[in-house]
């Protein structure tokens, strides 16, 4: 007597969402990883049951981007999600099937990565957080809240394309506002970042501003510190500085770009191809700070700059 065969049913498949950090590594993914998590969860996807993000973080060192990329490519993971403009430039190298959900810093018209904000093409669509179109308006920001300013170091990694232009921006709106530029050039994990504030504090500028690339935001509690130290003012492109210890920050809702970007994710997962979703630009921007930080170096901020501001840290 023959016995019968039974066939479990196969577990439905888990979608895995492909993941690169410039900065992040597998013990600390960080907040914008978290925050595309909320945006899943708010969509009614359950982290384990409905997707597993498939982590990979360069902890600084951005050359290791690429390899990270073709090992997810590797994977043949549902969607990739990339903040990096050199993650996005491997990823749209490495693939052209796998859908990729961007959270770009860069306008990704101009840089070739997508043929026009309403219709992408190709298999990239996302967010683009304007960070290097905000540069003016941080500038005078600083300008509000302190009046006299004249003179403002500018932090950055030399070697990283995008903070080069940036810093071309800054030098280009800053005669406007009657405000001398002074280059502060540190480079790679290590950055010589006590030499950089002497180098402020010899040339007097009134305030720094930081360029954020991946290895300076691994130091955000250091540079805050720092600025403190040296009682400079101190003005960062993201809240997260601002919670660090930075003084005041003015950016797109970083976190909130990558709760949306979950949309993206999600219309991907049913089915949506990324050519045919439209490129969004940020809605709301965020102007923080952070009034410990204001006590300590002994500036007080005007009624209207703090009237102004979205977040407030007391």
């Amino acid at each position: 007597m023959w016995g019968a065969v039974v066939n479990p049913q196969q577990p439905p498949k888990v979608p895995r969402i492909g993941y690169i950090s410039g900065t992040g590594d597998a013990t600390n993914q960080g907040p914008f990883v978290e925050a595309l998590r909320q945006g899943l969860l708010k969509l009614g996807y359950v982290d384990g049951k409905h997707f597993r993000i498939e982590y990979r973080g360069a902890e600084g060192q951005v050359d290791r981007v690429p390899a990270l990329v073709n090992e997810l490519v590797q994977l043949k993971v549902e969607v990739l999600v990339v903040p990096l403009p050199n993650a996005i430039r491997a990823a749209k190298q490495a693939t052209q099937t796998i859908p990729i959900v961007m959270v770009a810093s860069l306008d990704p018209v101009a840089a070739g990565l997508v043929d026009s904000l309403a219709r992408p093409g190709g298999n990239i669509t996302g967010i683009s957080t304007l960070a290097q179109d905000l540069d003016g308006k941080r500038l005078e920001l600083l300008k509000e809240a302190i009046p006299q300013l004249t003179r403002v170091g500018i932090l950055l990694d030399i070697e990283t394309p995008s903070s080069v232009v940036n810093l071309k921006e800054y030098e280009s709106v800053a005669p406007a506002l009657k405000i001398q530029i002074q280059t502060l050039e540190v480079r790679g994990l290590k950055p010589d970042l006590e030499s950089a504030f002497q180098t402020a504090a010899k040339a007097r500028a009134g305030a720094i501003i930081t360029i954020t690339n991946a290895n300076l935001f691994l130091q955000q509690k250091r540079i805050a510190d720092l600025a403190i130290k040296n009682r400079l003012p101190s003005m960062f492109q993201g809240s997260t500085w601002v919670e660090a210890g930075g003084l005041m920050s003015y950016s797109s809702d970083e976190l909130g770009a990558f709760r949306r970007a979950a949309y993206f994710v999600d219309r991907i997962l049913k089915g949506a191809k990324p050519a045919d979703l439209p490129v969004e630009q940020p809605l709301k921007f965020e102007f923080a700070i952070n009034l410990k930080t204001a006590k300590q170096i002994g500036l007080n901020f005007p009624s209207l700059v703090l009237f102004r501001a979205d977040k407030v840290i007391r």
